[in-house]
């Protein structure tokens, strides 16, 4: 702004700032770029992050399912490895704008899909979320009515004492959300390590029960051959990676808190793959040891700690479940739907408001339903929603990296009418890319001659959608020299 306009009259001046503000429908508080004085995380923060997401329930019950499903210790401890290593690479991608320009999720989707076209990646993320909150509520409800029934044994077939468990912990989640996000990084720093501490005394304590390691992990690999193996390892890696789908996108919600690049890169690259090694090994070991213990595997902790006999062991063990579910809860399943449902009307949604939201579909979605089987977890939710999610991460690693080279006009994502607009606020190459691939991703589900298809859900929606989104955005090169131009 040259000088003389900055001398202007105030009506002139006034003109000018209004020019500059953002949009009002794009634009609030929560969704603004985060300030230095904001950018607090620090490597420890996401390390503890990923221990904390880590070393919950359904982790848990996704290591155990696994040998449910006829693998050795070995061989779910790969599959788990491997899937956290794949999925590692678009969270670390996805994480450098939130911490290059400190925006969320919903913010930095609008690059690709436009202001207005976001809403549909945002949604459809949050939706998941949503599935994952009533989860997480139910299973801390059964965790809280194991502890009653541990101190009054009468209530253990009481059905209200269950749900009434349920509302209460869904009530202190929604307290917590009230708090604000700075109260997440206080819980998740103070419970790390004491979750840790937890889960090896319950490993240590079933090792002596069973009689040491060998007992523990001898049971066979109960696949005859490789191919039917690899008939169960195929989707079982799918489901790896389909865990974590929903942060792989929406993890610029966390770095854009991050002091640097580094802090979040290392603090991830250490935290994500460590965490769920460590606690999927407890997780397989403590339910082999179950076997031994008491004849059969037992794949949930809470039915698993129901069964022991001394009540401060089981009290004390179905506390850490409830912290480490209280921790998940929050982290990754209120945080970034509250942002997506308030980047739909941000005028009238706060994050607060959002996490509200959030709760009331985690309960409408019924989540009793969603953990029934161990296969309807693995096999129908965790496969079935990384095919919706894997399409927009492929679209939003290629749209950053490949199509505008980590170069974004943060100021036009809050404005209408700007470099990001494309078609009334909807990108055309990106909503065709998503549709083809949540379409070929999904697609074996429903027609048995493609059901291979489904097997690799999230990962031939994330490379379909990736490259034909990469390949319509070739024919646009105009799109790409305006926005260089603005960030000059």
């Amino acid at each position: 702004m040259p000088a003389a306009a900055a001398s202007a009259n105030p009506r002139d001046r006034h003109h000018y700032a209004a020019e500059l503000a953002p949009d009002s429908r794009l634009y609030n508080k929560d969704l603004a770029p985060t300030q230095p004085a904001q950018r607090t995380w620090s490597t420890y923060n996401y390390i503890a992050l990923w221990f904390s997401m880590s070393m919950e329930v359904t982790t848990y019950m996704l290591a155990s399912s696994l040998i449910a499903g006829g693998m050795n210790w070995k061989q779910a401890i790969f599959t788990i490895l491997l899937g956290n290593l794949i999925v590692l690479i678009p969270m670390l991608l996805n994480a450098h704008a939130g911490a290059k320009y400190g925006i969320p999720f919903p913010v930095f989707v609008r690059a690709s899909f436009g202001p207005a076209g976001a809403n549909i990646p945002a949604i459809l993320r949050a939706i998941v979320a949503c599935g994952w909150f009533g989860i997480q509520s139910w299973l801390g409800g059964q965790a809280i009515a194991a502890m009653v029934g541990v101190l009054l044994p009468q209530t253990m077939h009481m059905p209200w004492v269950l749900w009434a468990c349920f509302l209460g912990f869904w009530l202190l989640n929604m307290a917590i959300v009230w708090r604000g996000v700075e109260s997440i990084r206080f819980l998740q720093s103070f419970s790390a390590p004491f979750m840790l501490l937890m889960s090896l005394i319950l490993l240590f304590w079933m090792l002596h029960k069973a009689g040491g390691f060998g007992p523990m992990l001898a049971a066979p690999s109960r696949f005859t051959s490789t191919s039917s193996f690899l008939h169960f390892f195929i989707p079982s890696l799918t489901a790896m990676v389909g865990y974590w789908a929903t942060l792989s996108l929406n993890i610029p919600d966390f770095t854009r808190y991050a002091k640097n690049q580094d802090a979040q890169i290392i603090g991830q690259a250490f935290g994500l793959p460590v965490a769920m090694t460590l606690y999927s090994f407890i997780g397989i070991a403590v339910t082999s040891a179950s076997e031994v213990v008491f004849g059969q595997p037992i794949w949930s902790p809470i039915t698993l700690l129901g069964r022991f006999h001394q009540p401060f062991v089981a009290f004390l063990g179905l506390i850490a479940l409830l912290v480490a579910t209280l921790n998940v809860n929050i982290a990754a399943n209120v945080v970034s739907p509250s942002n997506d449902f308030s980047n739909l009307a941000p005028r009238l949604i706060s994050f607060r408001t959002g996490g509200m939201i959030t709760g009331l579909l985690g309960l409408a979605m019924m989540p009793w339903k969603l953990m029934e089987t161990f296969g309807s977890y693995i096999f129908g939710w965790l496969v079935g929603y990384s095919g919706l999610l894997g399409p927009v991460a492929g679209i939003m690693v290629a749209d950053y990296f490949m199509v505008r080279g980590t170069k974004l006009d943060c100021y036009s994502l809050y404005r209408r009418g700007g470099i990001y607009e494309y078609r009334r606020g909807l990108n055309p190459a990106a909503l065709i890319a998503l549709v083809i691939g949540v379409v070929a991703a999904l697609v074996g589900r429903f027609i048995p001659a493609v059901a291979f298809l489904y097997d690799y859900a999230w990962f031939i929606g994330f490379l379909l959608s990736g490259t034909l989104y990469y390949l319509m955005m070739l024919a646009k090169p105009s799109i790409v020299i305006e926005e260089n131009e603005a960030t000059q």
